[in-house]
């Protein structure tokens, strides 16, 4: 599918308050044990999906945390101010692309991981699917 044939992807956040929509096609799709994911994702490692930021409409409030991530790059991370939902995380090394947290795309199909990274902090008891590719820490950028 070419990005002009890409139907819009659309999400949003628990309440509704945040919608928002792709008119691109993802750039990738993969789960992080980093221990920052481990705290949005109450443990577990997030399910994170990249586009292309120009790709992005967005309407509602979001609230904007910033931070430093384990790999060091500043990031910003973006959740609903009503219901607390992390939608977005973007990354200051990175200004092209935005990432969206897949539990809050309409059809989270298309958040399908295809790898895994930062398995070196995941928790012993933490699942990792054998049948993607690992890498220990940050990989290189898309």
């Amino acid at each position: 599918m070419t990005p002009a044939s890409t139907p819009p992807i659309t999400g949003g956040c628990l309440c509704g308050a945040v919608r928002y929509s792709f008119a691109a096609a993802p750039l990738f799709a993969r789960t992080c044990w980093c221990r920052v994911c481990q705290y949005l994702a109450a443990g577990n490692a997030t399910v994170n999906v990249g586009f292309p930021v120009a790709s992005l409409t967005v309407t509602g409030p979001l609230r904007d945390y910033e931070g430093v991530a384990d790999s060091g790059n500043r990031m910003h991370r973006r959740f609903c101010p009503t219901c607390g939902t992390p939608v977005f995380s973007a990354s200051d090394a990175r200004p092209t692309i935005v990432i969206v947290r897949a539990g809050t795309l309409d059809d989270p199909e298309i958040g399908r991981p295809t790898g895994t990274i930062w398995t070196d902090s995941a928790p012993s008891w933490g699942c990792i699917d054998p049948n993607l590719p690992t890498t220990p820490r940050q990989p290189p950028p898309v």
